[in-house]
This record gives C-alpha cells, sequence and structure tokens, in this order.
C-alpha cells in the first residue's frame, strides 16, 4: 500500500501496541484536536490525520498492510527529516494573568543527504516571469537577461523551464519546456524590450499556467517573480491565485527591484506558498539573487514542507516568523504554514510565540502538538512524509532555575530590531510622527550597540526625515526592513546534536 505517514508515529504508540492503548492514545489527541473542542485550523488538521492513524491501526489487515511497508521501508533505509521543537522555557510559574512562551522549531534534512548530493535526482520545473515595463529600461532589464542566460546555463538538460514577461500585458517568450537548446532558449530571452506599465496578475497567472504544464511530485515546481513597480488593482486577485497554486504543490518566490513597489503585497505573495521575498537594491544585484535562488532549489532535498500547528484549546498562537533560511513573517491563520522547500544542507527554523492562560493547574500539561509533513525528493520513488512533536510542560510553584537557550534569545533580540521599524510604520500610518520618530532613534541606538553602524546611521537618517516630512522614504524603508531581517540569520546556522 501507498503509506504516505506512520500511523503509530501519528497516535505516539509503539508498533506492538494493542487495540486497547491505541484507543486511550486516541482519545487523549481527540480531547485536544477534536472541532468541537478546539477551533484552530492547524488543529482540525492534525485530527483529520489522528483518525486516519486509529481507523488503520484497528483494523488488521490494513495493519498488516502498513506493517509490511514498514518493514520494506527499513530494509532499504528511506531518508527521512527530524523536527525539533525547543521552548524558551521546561517549567513555568502558574500566575493569574496570561504568559507567553516561545518556541524554537527546526526541521533538519537527513544527515546523509550532502553525502549524496552528487547522485541528485532532484529536477527543476522552473518558471520566471519577469517584469520588462518601461521602469525596467536600461541596466535593470540588461541584468536580468544576464541572470537569464546564467540560469539557462547552470540547468541541467532535464529541468524544465518557462519564461514569461509582463508589463501591462503578458507574453509566454519561452513556453515550458526541457533545457535542452540552450542557445536557442537565450536568443528568446534576448528580445525583451522595455516598454508599457505594471500589472502582475498577468504575469502571474501565465506563469502558474505554465508551470502547472509539467507539475508533479518528483519536481520542485516553482515560479519566480522580479519586479520593479507596483500593480494596481490587482493585488487581491494575486494572492487569491497564489494560495490556489500552493494546493497544487507550486511555490513562488518575489524579489522586488529598486525602492518603487509594494513589499507588504510581495510579504504576503511569497509567504502563502512557502517562497521568499527579498529586497534587491540595486540592478548590479540582480545576476547574483537570481542565480542564489536557483542554486538553492537545485539543492532541495524535500518540498512542499507544511508546518500544521495546533495549539492546545487554551492555548493561542500569536505569531510565526521564519529565521531560516530566509528570514520572514509567516501567515498563521490557515490550517498549515506552507514553508517551501528543505534544503539538503540547510535547515528550515521558525519561531513561535504562544500565550498561555492564567490560572493553569499545578503539574505537567501539554502545549502544543507540531506535525511537520513534505515530499522527500532523494528518494526513488518520491516519499511522502511527516515527523510529530508534542511539547509539554511542567507547571510548578518551584520552576527549576534556566536560562533560555541561546539561540531564542539571540533571536528574539534582533527580532526586536525588525519589529521597531514595523511599528515605526504603524504609527506613521496612525499619524503618530512623534512615536515613529521615538522608535527610529531606539532603533538606530540598538543597532549601533550591535555594531551595525552602517544601518544604524541609515535608521537616524530616517528618524530626522519623520520628525521634518512625517513619512519614510521608500529606499530607507526597504532597507531597515529587509536588513533587520536579515540579521536573523546567523544565529540558527546549527545542525543537530
Amino acid at each position: 500500500m501507498a503509506l504516505e505517514f506512520d500511523p503509530y508515529g501519528v497516535l505516539g504508540v509503539s508498533n506492538t501496541a494493542g487495540a486497547e492503548e491505541i484507543k486511550a492514545a486516541y482519545r487523549r489527541l481527540a480531547r485536544r484536536l477534536h472541532p468541537d473542542v478546539n477551533s484552530n485550523p492547524g488543529a482540525g488538521v492534525q485530527f483529520q490525520d489522528v483518525t486516519a492513524a486509529y481507523e488503520v491501526l484497528l483494523d488488521p489487515i490494513r495493519r498488516k498492510m502498513v506493517d509490511d511497508e514498514m518493514l520494506r521501508r527499513a530494509s532499504v533505509d528511506d531518508f527521512y527529516f527530524t523536527l525539533r521543537v525547543t521552548p524558551s522555557k521546561r517549567s513555568i510559574t502558574p500566575l493569574p494573568e496570561p504568559q507567553v512562551l516561545y518556541l524554537l522549531a527546526e526541521i533538519f534534512p537527513d544527515p546523509r543527504a550532502q553525502d549524496s548530493s552528487s547522485k541528485r535526482e532532484t529536477r527543476l520545473n522552473l518558471t520566471l516571469v519577469l517584469d520588462h515595463s518601461n521602469s525596467m529600461a536600461g541596466v535593470r532589464l540588461e541584468k536580468v537577461k544576464i541572470a537569464a542566460y546564467q540560469i539557462i546555463d547552470n540547468l541541467s538538460p532535464d529541468d524544465i523551464l518557462s519564461v514569461v514577461t509582463f508589463n501591462d500585458r503578458a507574453d509566454v517568450i519561452i513556453p515550458a519546456t526541457t533545457v535542452r537548446d540552450k542557445p536557442a532558449l537565450k536568443a528568446r530571452v534576448s528580445m525583451m524590450l522595455a516598454s508599457g506599465g505594471t500589472e502582475i496578475f498577468h504575469g502571474l497567472s501565465k506563469g502558474v499556467e505554465q508551470n502547472r504544464q509539467f507539475l508533479g511530485p518528483k519536481l520542485v515546481n516553482h515560479v519566480i517573480l522580479l519586479t520593479d513597480g507596483h500593480t494596481f488593482g490587482d493585488q487581491d486577485k494575486c494572492i487569491d491565485l497564489a494560495v490556489k497554486a500552493t494546493k497544487d504543490g507550486i511555490s513562488i518566490s518575489a524579489m522586488g527591484l529598486g525602492n518603487d513597489w509594494n513589499d507588504k503585497f510581495l510579504d504576503e505573495l511569497a509567504s502563502r506558498t512557502g517562497g521568499n521575498s527579498l529586497f534587491i537594491s540595486s540592478a548590479n544585484s540582480v545576476v547574483k539573487f537570481l542565480n542564489e535562488q536557483v542554486r538553492n532549489l537545485t539543492n532541495a532535498f524535500a518540498d512542499r514542507v507544511k508546518l500544521a500547528i495546533a495549539p492546545d484549546p487554551d492555548v493561542q498562537l500569536e505569531l510565526a516568523f521564519k529565521l531560516a533560511p530566509h528570514p520572514q513573517p509567516l501567515e498563521i491563520g490557515g490550517s498549515t504554514i506552507p514553508l517551501g522547500n528543505l534544503q539538503a544542507n540547510r535547515h528550515i527554523a521558525i519561531l513561535l510565540q504562544v500565550q498561555l492562560p492564567g490560572g493553569m493547574d499545578i503539574g505537567f500539561r501539554s502545549i502544543v502538538r507540531l506535525v511537520a509533513s513534505g515530499d522527500i525528493l532523494q528518494q526513488m520513488p518520491q516519499q511522502k512524509f511527516q515527523t510529530a512533536s508534542d511539547l509539554n510542560l511542567e507547571v510548578t510553584t518551584d520552576p527549576s532555575r534556566e536560562d533560555p537557550p541561546s539561540v531564542i534569545m539571540d533571536a528574539l533580540s534582533k527580532l526586536t530590531l525588525y519589529r521597531l521599524q514595523e511599528k515605526a510604520q504603524e504609527a506613521l500610518e496612525r499619524g503618530d510622527v512623534a512615536e515613529a520618530t521615538r522608535r527610529l532613534e531606539n532603533l538606530a541606538t540598538r543597532l549601533l550597540a550591535i555594531g551595525q553602524e552602517d544601518l544604524a546611521n541609515e535608521a537616524l537618517a530616517e528618524a530626522r526625515r519623520v520628525a521634518h516630512t512625517a513619512d519614510l522614504s521608500d529606499k530607507g524603508r526597504k532597507t531597515l526592513k529587509y536588513q533587520t531581517r536579515h540579521l536573523l540569520l546567523p544565529a540558527v546556522e546549527e545542525r543537530p546534536e
């Protein structure tokens, strides 16, 4: 049978568990995850898996098939990935009011993945959606062409490429095809000319349509959007398209070039699909950014990675922020959080903030259950895989003396910098110039304290600008936003013990 998950792991029982133990495990999880007691969307999707696992293991015929398949997999030593969850505290004092707990969730590829990289079977189904509006004229468009040439040169003959150009309309200049006649493909790219306005939906919809031509579970199906301008009136259509693309297994990364583009829109577009949103400050950096993005895709160990987060009914998930490999905020309103691909040599790290209820009873209690799932590509055939982690804490009047893990403290201190610039922008939107100025001055002081002198000077310059003009410059705001994000990255680049 096709085994898409380990039912024993889902229920948290051994493969020798009897019927009563299986029923007891199911009842424990149902009390936490059933839609009648837990309205969190992540709990709903996990309860479906729990119910499926319960039904399989209580059916002797289906359980025998599962055991046989797991035995077969063990004999061929299948690849896997691991999920590790580290709380900021392992024991807490009960308080009458709610309190905050931070979790670091990390997904690590199989350590053998790097050793097998020379035998990589991963293929790309890559679509480039490139802005060629009037504002791209000159060096910007030339750099985009150079980047596309290099991408074509570096793709393997069995990879699939499509290229869509757009302004206020869209054209497919390279229909989805294997990368065999590279000179012909580059010749088509060379014909790009700058003209017209910017309407992203036209280009993105044709790009997703091209990517769907070869859509497959053994491929990394990815769309890269590059634009240097605002799109007007079609943002909601783009987001709806992105949500549908994610359900099909397509992720979208969005790159903004220069200063005149909507960063909130591109952030949401990428985070809804598990892609990345990036700020390219100058045309000279286009080649580097585009090629690095494609290199990361070719190094994928697993794709379509998702995280389902199910806080207990009285626990609230307040924030999720991806720290690595590309720091950015994550949407938490859906049943799962798409994370894109897991690279063979880099892990995924996410910082979660949850609110615990006041008046908790003394003793050990469950807090949140997390399930990471995805398609392992370095496996023949491609394999769906999932792994769960269930976090429990001790509630006690005498908690052990412990310092929060340094990796969480470091991430929180740097996330504070990112939040300061976000709060400054929010204050400006409310018309509170004084608060925006104070937050930017505070940001400059903190950046200077950690040795980020250039970024501190940028924050101070923006504080002065805000005080005099009641507005941030596009360049300064994007620089502060994306550079404070980037500060989050080094603290979590480590392997599991």
